[in-house]
């Protein structure tokens, strides 16, 4: 009420005069409010000026795409005149086409920053969003803006990775290097922009965003969550947005800014925003343009970096502690398990072998550990410091001696993984939709049934309770361990986020610390989850392939190891993992 307090006093004597009349002076003095707002004047950048070089702009150009099906589409390119072959140019992505690219005198503005140097060369390529044209005169076509644009995944960038930006490749030098190339929009173009570069920053590094759509259309109201949630990515982000954006059935434009702009500074990233008085429209974000371009590109071609979270409740990063790689070649690995000294183990399911990862000089050395190893899929150490194996062709648990010696536990064992503690371990069937327990002597008894897709497993640190995957659903389950290996309570515990195209979350292997942290190998990444069962913080995958298992390792078992692929990496993290074929240890009080 505070910026109508005038206007207020005003309507106050307006009680003597009829209903209607007093409605209208309402109307006209919010009118003229608005109009107030809305009035912006214009950038000195986005005024054509004598001697800047003029560069053109070509199109329409139209496109069908195989990524949309039976879509139809124009995009436009701007060419600066600086523009040389033999340098392959900066690009810039526009969602919606020329007539945004226009709203926000782009042609103009990037004459003028392109000349001062306060923008590299740069060819604007403007998209238009995809049709499917009317299959007659009586029918509408089927308008692809909200598909495209509003939804999460990566649908729209690999449109651009695969289709978009090899074909105008053909015409013209385009960097490939995602440090040099900016995507922008406005309301629904905006989270499209934001979405490419958030889904694959490897493409695109720079976001601009003016009014953007952050809410319940098609999933973007989760955005924001995920931005405070995930390994922070090396993205610059611009937003604007003013104070009388949409407020309908999808959410509160305004608030939904104010939430993704909170959550990119909780996470640590280089974010600039502009705030204004305006609805949804492109007034001030072409009013701003130049100063918003002029800030995106500040400091190229220095690369952007991806920042450290300041404030996050649960973070195991630590600065300059990238993924390293620690063996590659293989076929598919799996079933990463830390041995006494440090050592990891991990297979390769294909082709039947098991390899030991040690520490030479701080580099690991990886030799092959056990060959003919019968699909194997899962390992894990016992308190007997034998290494378990579930030799899934075979059907049967083995457990390795260090000199390779092999010992049959239990026979008729379809078994996916596995995870041993004190009392004996258990072991997941999918085939099946079972669990089952097996003592250190092989005798075996069926403990669970019914999960969809029960795959990877692991145990507390006081080892009382039993986390399994299910890599059909977005919940990990918990059960309470009870003395006898039975299983007790239960419950779809953990939440786990899920990709937008599918309510899938593809958990597979899991592990945990020593503070009772719950990891999970998804489709997203690392999940890691307090003891409540709440999704704190996502790692991201060490490369774009299937993320099957994870597992703690190294003298300080601080080193997190993940298979992912045909390659197996590691991380050095701010965490000590739970080992649970040592004593049960018990995890500090977790917050509420």
């Amino acid at each position: 009420m505070v910026r109508f307090l005038p206007m207020y006093q005003s309507i106050r004597s307006l009680r003597r005069f009829p209903v209607g009349m007093a409605f209208c002076f309402l109307l006209l003095c919010l009118t003229a409010v608005r109009a107030q707002e809305e009035s912006y004047p214009e950038h000195p950048d986005s005024i054509k000026k004598a001697g800047i070089p003029q560069g053109k702009v070509e199109g329409p150009f139209p496109w069908e795409s195989k990524i949309y099906p039976g879509t139809q589409r124009n995009y436009y390119l701007y060419v600066p005149s600086q523009y040389s072959p033999s340098k392959p140019a900066c690009v810039f992505v526009v969602l919606d086409g020329l007539g945004r690219a226009n709203e926000w005198k782009l042609p103009v503005v990037m004459d003028n920053l392109i000349a001062s140097g306060e923008m590299p060369v740069t060819i604007g390529i403007f998209i238009e969003p995809g049709v499917v044209p009317a299959a007659n005169e009586n029918a509408q076509p089927r308008f692809n803006r909200s598909f495209e644009f509003d939804g999460l995944g990566d649908r729209l960038a690999k449109f651009l990775e695969l289709e978009m930006l090899p074909h105008v490749s053909k015409s013209y030098a385009l960097s490939t290097d995602p440090n040099d190339r900016a995507i922008g929009g406005a309301s629904s173009g905006a989270i499209g922009a934001f979405n490419v570069a958030w889904e694959r920053p490897d493409l695109f590094r720079r976001v601009l965003s003016t009014i953007g759509t952050y809410v319940g259309l098609r999933g973007g109201d989760e955005l924001s969550t995920l931005v405070r949630k995930t390994e922070p990515k090396p993205l610059r982000i611009f937003l604007q947005d003013g104070d009388h954006d949409l407020n309908i059935y999808a959410g509160d434009w305004w608030v939904a800014n104010l939430q993704m702009l909170s959550a990119l500074q909780y996470a640590g990233y280089e974010v600039e925003h502009v705030w204004g008085k305006g609805g949804h429209n492109g007034k001030q974000g072409a009013a701003i343009m130049p100063d918003a371009l002029r800030w995106l590109w500040k400091g190229h071609p220095n690369p952007i970096r991806p920042s450290m979270p300041a404030q996050a409740r649960i973070n195991i990063l630590l600065p300059d502690q990238p993924w390293e790689l620690v063996s590659q070649g293989h076929q598919f690995s799996d079933g990463p398990a830390v041995g006494p000294e440090g050592e990891v183990y991990f297979v390769d399911v294909p082709s039947n072998q098991i390899f030991v990862a040690r520490d030479q000089n701080g580099k690991p050395d990886v030799q092959i550990f056990a060959k003919d190893a019968g699909g194997t899929s899962g390992l894990m150490f016992g308190p007997d410091k034998k290494l378990y194996a579930c030799e899934y062709n075979r059907k049967r648990i083995v457990r390795y001696s260090m000199d390779g010696t092999l010992e049959v536990l239990a026979e008729n064992s379809p078994c996916n993984d596995l995870v041993v503690y004190q009392g004996g371990l258990f072991y997941t069937d999918p085939s099946t939709k079972r669990i089952f327990h097996v003592g250190f002597d092989g005798a075996k008894k069926e403990v669970d049934s019914g999960i969809s897709l029960g795959n990877g497993l692991i145990v507390s640190p006081d080892q009382t309770l039993l986390h399994v995957a299910d890599s059909d659903g977005r919940f990990t389950y918990s059960f309470q361990i009870q003395s006898d290996g039975s299983l007790r309570y239960k419950q779809e515990y953990g939440y786990l986020h899920t990709p937008d195209a599918t309510t899938r979350s593809a958990a597979d292997g899991m592990t945990m610390d020593m503070n009772g942290h719950l990891y999970v190998a998804t489709s997203l990444g690392i999940q890691i989850l307090d003891q409540p069962g709440r999704v704190n913080q996502i790692l991201a995958k060490p490369q774009n392939a299937f993320l099957s298992n994870i597992a703690f390792g190294g003298p300080e078992r601080d080193l997190l190891y993940a298979t992912c692929g045909d390659k197996v990496f590691r991380r050095k993290v701010n965490a000590k993992g739970s080992v649970s074929w040592e004593k049960p240890t018990k995890p500090p009080k977790p917050g509420l």
